[in-house]
């Protein structure tokens, strides 16, 4: 996933001892994490997971973040079944393990949680977030897919669809200053081509100082000299949202 040789250094950062407000649900042939607020409303965000997986209470933390704003979220496995990336693991293997992990081949599943979200939640309009393999997975949705109105991709690896700038919705895209697997000429590089192939509206913002994973895998109480970061980049998140669904 990156240039190094160690591939995806990607720590767990701060885990979230947190057990989270929806709950598990069986959409078609994958499991899902549901959160939706009390008002009714027909707004969704699909919300795709790390390496780490779709049980990871960090981003529970942030589906629910979603639905105290209002939206329907919905955290699918979209490892299908397969285990997660565990820290535990051998960061040697992380390339055997990832190939058979294609964040550019979940269309299948999206499509199911698509129209689990129109004819269970009676969604209309829905976006999707993504952090790290799913920021990348964001980027090939917002690429390709077009029942989907937005997009923010947080610290998604870029190199996965370095070629690909043909955006079809508005999509945000958050890095970290000092992101070891995403270096600063890869985002200055990707803000070139957007700007020369991308005709709907788009934005590329870099946090200072902060590092992969910063928005979900960071707690502020922890780290107070990130905490405006964290919580700038959870902002903006929503904020866009607001903006295009």
């Amino acid at each position: 996933m990156a240039n190094e040789s160690r591939p995806c250094p990607c720590d767990i950062g701060d885990r979230f001892d947190y057990g989270g407000r929806g709950q598990e649900v069986q959409v078609g042939h994958i499991k899902a994490y549901v959160c939706k607020p009390s008002a009714s409303t027909d707004k969704a965000v699909i919300v795709i997971h790390d390496i780490f997986g779709w049980q990871l209470p960090n981003t529970r933390y942030m589906a629910d973040m979603l639905t105290t704003n209002g939206y329907i979220a919905i955290c699918p496995d979209f490892f299908v079944g397969q285990e997660a990336w565990k820290p535990s693991n051998d960061w040697a293997t992380f390339n055997d393990w990832v190939k058979t992990r294609d964040a550019g081949k979940l269309d299948k599943e999206v499509d199911v949680i698509l129209k689990y979200l129109n004819d269970q939640c009676g969604a209309k309009e829905i976006g999707v977030i993504g952090f790290c393999w799913g920021g990348a997975a964001v980027q090939h949705l917002m690429l390709k897919n077009p029942h989907l109105k937005t997009g923010v991709s947080i610290y998604g690896v870029i190199s996965r669809f370095e070629d690909k700038h043909s955006l079809l919705h508005p999509t945000f895209f958050i890095f970290g200053e000092k992101d070891d697997i995403i270096p600063l000429e890869q985002v200055t590089l990707l803000e070139q081509k957007l700007k020369q192939n991308c005709k709907v509206d788009y934005e590329v913002k870099i946090y200072p100082g902060q590092t992969h994973g910063f928005v979900h895998r960071k707690r502020e109480d922890i780290n107070p000299q990130d905490k405006p970061y964290i919580e700038e980049g959870r902002r903006d998140m929503i904020n866009w949202l607001n903006k295009y669904l």
